[in-house]
């Protein structure tokens, strides 16, 4: 099971709302959807977990590039909406000419970790059939200013949504979109 939520920074403190990610097919649109979140162009966190599985941190501050953590790369490879996250960027390769035909997948944002394509190593692969490492990927820094550490971030594990949250002084908020 899913859950994702969008976190606006605003000059009152937190605002939370539920959100559907169906219609968001790359990071570009995820991006825009959190921007929408924050007319004053303010700090949007976008927290995405699935359950017992992986999750998802993506910080967009006004115009600038999206930064982004996956604290599972393997287990998001095996997602529709961990896919999204899953840039070359973040994986540190060039991109390729080969994009992968995401129709074809009937990825529908329902799995829950099924076992997916390995490459010869025994490895996760992607969409594209590219190697993707266990453990964490993306920036772990992504919300060292607003109180959460690296070390914080990279511990957390089963309830991390919450567990952020109640370190922004966010839980009460999130709650009533949970």
């Amino acid at each position: 099971m899913y859950f994702a939520a969008l976190l606006a920074r605003t000059e009152d403190g937190w605002e939370a709302s539920d959100t559907e990610l169906d219609d968001v097919e790359t990071l570009s649109d995820l991006a825009d959807l959190a921007r929408e979140a924050s007319p004053d162009e303010d700090t949007v966190l976008v927290l995405i977990e699935q359950e017992d599985g992986w999750f998802g941190v993506v910080r967009v501050d006004g115009e600038e590039d999206p930064r982004i953590y996956v604290s599972d790369a393997a287990a998001a490879a095996r997602s529709s909406y961990g896919e999204i996250l899953l840039t070359d960027e973040l994986l540190g390769r060039e991109p390729g000419d080969d994009v992968p035909d995401l129709d074809a997948l009937d990825l529908d944002g329902t799995e829950d970790g099924e076992p997916d394509d390995e490459d010869a190593d025994g490895g996760p692969t992607t969409a594209s059939g590219e190697s993707v490492p266990h453990g964490p990927v993306g920036d772990a820094q992504v919300l060292e200013d607003l109180g959460v550490t690296e070390k914080e971030l990279r511990s957390m594990t089963e309830d991390a949504v919450s567990e952020i949250a109640e370190a922004l002084g966010a839980s009460e908020v999130l709650e009533t979109v949970r």
